[in-house]
């Protein structure tokens, strides 16, 4: 039978079929990039897939359905402007949000095989796991953020679970709040959204090889190809394969991984159309990093090559695809569609590596876990985007639908007690020899979100003000399963509405935008699970996050700045007491993040270039009647500060140095603010060299990153439980354009 439609969803869906009926003047603006090609100060003969890096592209027309990338801004190191949602992709300066795109070149530069190399440039984010863990997390604004606030190609639900490798990315898009509204789903971060965006075959064919090696000895090899086909190229394919591995910079570990990326892409006409299909699997033996219990009180941080966990080992696998398409059903409007699948596979000790009540001179005891998981996601999408006008006002309009299905199992067996010293490990093998593999567990937990939305940016006086208001409906149904008995133990199925407003506003002839948006995120209800809490079993409703946020953006042609100024309110669960003792789960909490963020990039003149910012994060729990009342959340410093200078050197235009300094204030290792960590520096060096070698173009470039190799507690992975900070690591490079 089927399920009729509540009230609210009829009239939104009333109101995305009769908008699309008033669609009929095209609107374009086109942008001359002449002077941030001039000042790119960027020669590599390797396009960027979607704009040539010497920027010989001269203008940008921009109309309903055209989602090119922005172009690379001066210096290469991030993009003009991303994808934004439903909002499609946006220039920075027209953006009413705070919005960083790194481009290809960064990472190539940076030498970047994960996310976490990636965004170690911005000032807004953190790590919450350790460096070279299985898994990454990441804190945006004080907010964490895991794989499931991971987006690909602005898909929600078909990113990696584990490690992503960024051989086969274009950019790496962070766009910073709650992203509800303009990404769909629940699982949305309240911190903000990381969109994946997979590289596409460039106007010219493209080959190249990359040997690479970093420390202790991983060696590995990635090979990128790009072709068009046809009498007007509208065939596209880009391949990407990448196989590395050795042991790593823990101690006695050794580490593989291996990747297959196929981009496929068919334009003609009024058609655009792409695939995506990727494999990738990664695999560790012989230990693993940790994190440190520390709700004892603080002590020194271990030595970061340290090896609690000798003889563990863990693989991971990811197979996905995602197919997208667009039809310009006329000049103005533009029909889409995308379905995609992911994947996720998983065995052994991928998280869970705890050392507890760890003490200054090594001593603690291990937790592990070993796990045998998988995760199933299929979603979908499907809309219209198209341009109208209302008098003097330009419209563009966007109206859909998305939904996303996610079935999964978890399974593990647990051992804890373990005495040891992180310096003089405790042999492990009697242990791991009497700690099966749990079997692959049946369904778990099941996941259906649906959502229709509706956008309209609103444009007056010459694009000199552009209002955008939107609404998503999002319906929410969960169930979770006893995994010998298949009988459902918990379940809801909920409705939520979440708004957005932006404002953009140029007042002044020159280059700046002030901005402001309200924004809300939702976040799935949480389930009780403490068994001695008398509402164990209980699902509480989806919750609502809110983000108020002003600023301004300074974009000078060749160098830009943007400052922001948000408060972010999120409810979260306490667990009281009662009169009669009996405890009882709530959530009826919250904590309120406030901050100001300075972000600046771009060429200072044709031989230094510059990306960095600071955040400054006020957190507190603002309504909590337990003892937390008023206290700073865990793992939130009040200041972070990211700075990366590249120069050319004026002897030899083709070598080009780099030095990289990352700092952390000092932060709470718990909620009840008795332990902190101090603060912390890293310093990052690096080069690269271009040259010709028997006709060959050949880059190469080394880094170095911890240059002093100083051991310190990076952040927090939960409440009174630090993450160490990466040791010295080494990487060297050759890249080939064959």
């Amino acid at each position: 039978m089927k399920k009729k439609l509540s009230p609210a969803r009829k009239r939104l869906l009333y109101a995305l079929i009769g908008s699309s009926l008033f669609w009929h003047t095209p609107v374009t603006y086109a942008e001359d990039t002449a002077a941030t090609a001039a000042a790119a100060g960027e020669t590599d003969s390797k396009p960027d897939s979607a704009a040539q890096r010497e920027f010989t592209l001269e203008k940008i027309e921009v109309t309903a359905g055209r989602d090119t990338l922005p172009p690379p801004y001066a210096g290469g190191q991030v993009a003009r402007g991303g994808n934004v949602g439903i909002l499609g992709n946006r220039d920075f300066m027209d953006t009413p949000f705070s919005i960083t795109s790194y481009t290809v070149q960064t990472m190539e530069d940076q030498q970047a095989s994960t996310l976490y190399d990636v965004l170690s440039n911005d000032s807004s984010i953190r790590f919450t796991t350790s460096n070279g863990h299985f898994v990454e997390n990441y804190k945006i604004r004080g907010f964490d953020v895991s794989y499931q606030h991971l987006y690909f190609n602005g898909m929600q639900g078909l990113a990696h679970f584990d490690h992503i490798p960024v051989e086969f990315l274009e950019r790496v898009e962070v766009l910073k709040g709650p992203s509800s509204f303009l990404y769909g789903g629940v699982n949305t971060s309240v911190g903000g959204a990381i969109n994946l965006v997979p590289k596409r075959a460039g106007e010219e064919d493209f080959a190249s090889f990359t040997a690479d090696y970093t420390s202790s000895s991983q060696l590995g090899g990635h090979l990128d190809l790009g072709r068009r086909f046809g009498k007007n190229k509208e065939f596209g394919v880009r391949f990407n394969g990448v196989y590395a591995d050795g042991d790593t910079e823990t101690d006695g570990q050794s580490k593989k991984r291996q990747l297959g990326a196929l981009g496929l892409d068919y334009r003609h006409d009024r058609w655009r159309l792409s695939l995506d299909a990727f494999s990738s699997e990664e695999s560790f033996d012989n230990g693993s990093v940790a994190m440190y219990g520390l709700a004892g009180g603080y002590v020194k941080a271990p030595d970061a090559s340290a090896n609690p966990f000798p003889g563990i080992y863990g693989k991971g696998r990811n197979n996905g695809f995602l197919f997208k398409s667009e039809y310009d059903v006329s000049d103005n409007v533009t029909a889409y569609a995308s379905m995609g699948k992911l994947a996720n596979r998983g065995t052994g000790f991928l998280s869970g590596t705890n050392v507890v009540g760890f003490k200054s001179n090594g001593d603690g005891t291990i937790s592990m876990l070993k796990q045998n998981w998988w995760q199933d996601s299929v979603a979908a999408e499907l809309g219209l985007r198209g341009n109208y006008r209302t008098g003097a006002v330009n419209h563009q309009l966007a109206v859909g639908y998305n939904a996303m299905d996610t079935e999964s199992a978890f399974a593990w067996n647990r051992i804890t007690g373990i005495a040891t010293n992180i310096y003089n490990p405790t042999s492990l093998a009697s242990y791991l020899a009497a700690l099966p593999t749990p079997s692959k567990s049946a369904k778990t937990s099941e996941t259906n979100l649906s959502s229709l939305f509706i956008a309209d940016t609103l444009a007056f006086n010459e694009e000199k003000v552009q209002l955008t208001l939107g609404v998503r409906q999002q319906n929410v149904k969960t169930k979770s399963f006893n995994a010998t008995t298949g009988a459902v133990t918990a379940k809801y199925d909920e409705d939520a509405t979440t708004p957005a407003i932006g404002l953009v506003v140029k007042p002044w002839a020159a280059p700046v935008s002030l901005y402001a948006n309200y924004i809300e995120g939702l976040s799935p209800g949480s389930e009780v699970t403490d068994t001695e809490a008398d509402n164990y079993g209980e699902v509480f409703a989806p919750y609502k996050s809110k983000q108020y946020e002003i600023g301004a953006k300074w974009d000078r042609g060749t160098f830009a700045n943007t400052l922001s100024f948000y408060q972010i309110e999120k409810p979260s669960v306490i667990t009281l007491t009662r009169s009669d003792g009996k405890k009882i789960v709530s959530d009826d909490a919250e904590q309120r993040n406030r901050g100001i963020e300075w972000n600046a990039f771009g060429a200072i003149n044709d031989k230094v270039r510059l990306l960095g910012g600071i955040a400054y994060t006020r957190a507190e729990y603002t309504r909590d009647v337990s003892t937390k009342q008023g206290n700073t959340p865990w793992g939130v410093p009040k200041y972070q500060a990211n700075l990366g200078v590249e120069w050319d050197t004026p002897w030899n235009p083709d070598l080009t140095l780099s030095v990289r300094a990352i700092f952390s204030n000092s932060q709470y290792v718990d909620s009840a603010n008795t332990v902190k960590i101090p603060s912390w520096v890293r310093y990052d060096i690096g080069t690269k060299y271009k040259t010709v070698i028997n006709k060959v173009p050949v880059t190469f470039r080394a880094s170095v990153e911890n240059v002093f190799d100083r051991n310190y507690w990076s952040g927090l992975f939960a409440d009174g439980y630090a993450t160490a900070g990466g040791p010295r690591a080494f990487k060297l490079s050759a890249s080939m354009q064959l």
